[in-house]
């Protein structure tokens, strides 16, 4: 009996296999960053008079923190492994499907940088109308201990989102919910509200903001069919958040 190796994958495969990958991934940090904001909701005090901390401290032993915060970068960037091994199974190079390749290095920058100030500037001005509101806790981008790693690491881990994020959340989501036959509507909508979602755990206004980039990305994918540029922007956005709380005056974050 010879076995059919090259059959089209089914349509409820693929489903199944989506949700396995999100699951693994950015939809088990939703379903935390939903349960975070209940708890906040329901804790005493206000939203704003809470914090949500990024880049935290792991132990007080500065290379076992170093090496705890390596391991969690590396490990993070699994399922992006996984995302781009199930691609494999489709026809053509994955890293060219997802335009995850260095074709393109100068004008991948390019359009990075000019998705990062899209973004980055209406951003700071959300997250600022969000505090005065109170409708966001009270951010601190970087926690780590003042150490010669700190910047280093602060930027891999800036790295590690960006490509864990707009592989999983646009490449690869918007890869297979198009094989799945769902409009383009519903395509960006679900890829921006996944990305709204898990950053729920640090309040609407992170919500809101996030839906609005996650918009403007996915339909920046679905025009261009490259997730580098967005790699490049979202990377130059933490970079700027982590490593600039960090070194900057601490005052200069108060609004946050």
């Amino acid at each position: 009996m010879t076995v059919q190796l090259d059959r089209p994958v089914a349509r409820r495969t693929l489903g199944t296999e989506t949700l396995l990958v999100l699951g693994l991934s950015l939809g088990q940090s939703a379903v935390y960053a939903l349960v975070s904001i209940v708890a906040k909701l329901t804790a005493e005090g206000p939203l704003s008079a809470q914090t949500a901390a990024l880049n935290t401290s792991r132990s007080v032993r500065p290379y076992l923190d170093l090496t705890y915060q390596l391991l969690g970068i590396v490990f993070a960037l699994l399922p992006v492994l996984l995302a781009v091994h199930l691609l494999a199974r489709d026809p053509g190079d994955p890293a060219r499907t997802l335009g995850l390749d260095a074709r393109r290095p100068g004008q991948d920058l390019a359009r990075g940088a000019g998705l990062a100030a899209l973004i980055g500037l209406p951003g700071l001005a959300l997250f600022w109308v969000a505090a005065q509101l109170g409708v966001n806790a009270s951010l601190v981008p970087a926690a780590l201990p003042d150490l010669w790693w700190t910047v280093p690491v602060l930027i891999l881990a800036a790295v590690q989102n960006s490509v864990l994020e707009e592989v999983i959340v646009v490449g690869y989501l918007v890869t297979r919910l198009r094989q799945l036959q769902w409009r383009l509507g519903a395509i960006i909508a679900a890829s921006a509200l996944l990305r709204g979602s898990y950053h729920l755990y640090q309040g609407f206004g992170a919500f809101v903001g996030n839906v609005v980039m996650g918009v403007v990305f996915t339909f920046f994918y679905l025009r261009t069919k490259r997730v580098m540029p967005l790699v490049v922007a979202h990377t130059l956005l933490d970079v700027a958040a982590f490593v600039g709380y960090a070194l900057l005056p601490r005052e200069w974050f108060d609004w946050l």
